[in-house]
């Protein structure tokens, strides 16, 4: 994976890269919605009332599924930057003027979680993080990967043996690159204890 200079993609100062894969984002347009009256008149919309309580209105740029609720709340996911989401909560209140809903707030945008992969560039024996190390879940026969909650931080990993790894529960970029250099911290210190 090569790291490039965009707003998603980042080369962490320990040879470790990661590019962001999806940003869950929530906020509020302080009115309420019509939902039947957006299903009907928004042809890229699903609305089954029965089943859940929100709407899934799909934007094709940037490719993104918005969950909306009668209470105006809104849920963004499938964006790669903070851009983005701002782009596509536009976009909505554009769709949303269509059925004379008029939002007149910038809605303030609270991101909730962020999904990055993204490799540490070092070979891992997963069998012996997992046993040397806190906060693991390692089960083979079910799947490849090492599950590791960082302590004091919200960001939980998966980690594979030829370095690859998904990182989910950070909220901002700087979140995201102290996660990614406490894991590469915490694997080459117990790396260290592996080679004595």
């Amino acid at each position: 994976m090569v790291a490039k200079k965009s707003a998603t993609s980042s080369k962490s100062k320990n040879d470790s890269e990661y590019k962001i894969q999806n940003i869950v984002a929530t906020t509020s347009l302080e009115k309420p919605v019509p939902l039947t009256k957006l299903a009907r008149t928004q042809p890229n919309t699903e609305y089954n009332p029965e089943t859940f309580p929100g709407l899934v209105l799909r934007i094709k740029e940037p490719k993104s599924a918005v969950l909306v609720f009668s209470s105006g709340n809104l849920v963004c996911t499938g964006t790669k930057s903070l851009a983005q989401v701002r782009k596509v909560i536009d976009e909505v209140i554009r769709q949303l003027k269509k059925v004379n809903v008029k939002i007149t707030i910038k809605p303030k945008i609270t991101v909730q979680n962020i999904v990055a992969s993204g490799t540490i560039n070092l070979q891992l024996n997963l069998n012996y993080l997992a046993l040397e190390m806190e906060n693991t879940e390692y089960e083979p026969e079910q799947f490849p990967g090492l599950v590791y909650k960082l302590e004091d931080s919200n960001a939980t990993f998966l980690l594979f043996s030829n370095g690859k790894l998904v990182c989910t529960g950070t909220k901002n970029k700087q979140q995201l690159e102290d996660s990614m250099n406490q894991l590469l911290k915490n694997i080459k210190h117990i790396l260290k204890e592996y080679k004595k």
